[in-house]
Formats: C-alpha cells, sequence, structure tokens
C-alpha cells in the first residue's frame, strides 16, 4: 500500500475517533480544509513538519499515522486479532 494512502486512511480513522471535523483539525494545523481532504485520501506527499501536526491535532503519536500491517493502516498501531471461538461442550 503506498504509505500516503496508509497515512490519509489512518489519518481519517483518528479525526474520527476524536469526533473532529476536516475543518476543525485544518484549523488546528493552520491549514486549509481542503489540504486534509487531499491527505486523507492519499494525494498529498506530506512533510515530517505535516505529520506531526497531524499527530497533535487528533491526538495520537506521528508513528501512528504511518502504521501498517501488510496492505492494511492500522490505528493506534496494534493489530487485531480475531475474538477466539468458543468451545461446545460434546
Amino acid at each position: 500500500m503506498d504509505i500516503r494512502v496508509a497515512f490519509g486512511k489512518n489519518l481519517r480513522r483518528f479525526r474520527l475517533q476524536a469526533g473532529l471535523s476536516q475543518e476543525a483539525v485544518a484549523e488546528r494545523m493552520s491549514v486549509d480544509r481542503a489540504h486534509v481532504s487531499s491527505m486523507e485520501r492519499g494525494l498529498q506527499n506530506v512533510t515530517l513538519l505535516t505529520i506531526w501536526e497531524a499527530a497533535q491535532a487528533v491526538a495520537c503519536a506521528p508513528a501512528d499515522l504511518l502504521a501498517t500491517v501488510g496492505d492494511e493502516p492500522v490505528v493506534g498501531a496494534a493489530v487485531v486479532k480475531a475474538p477466539r471461538r468458543r468451545r461446545t461442550k460434546s
């Protein structure tokens, strides 16, 4: 997966998790809402400073915005395992 797409998907998930609009994140980052939109769509090749500012805006670690496992972005840099199946008594 393109790292820009992974970054954008993670940014969107953290933004929604924090209950923020693109406009609110843009205001916290001192950028235009359209810039946040293009980052979330994976169209921006962001700088380290932008990654830092985005992480501060959505209250996560910068590394969390870049985290991937295989081809999927991971929120919180943790892999969620499938629930264990319960054994049935025979």
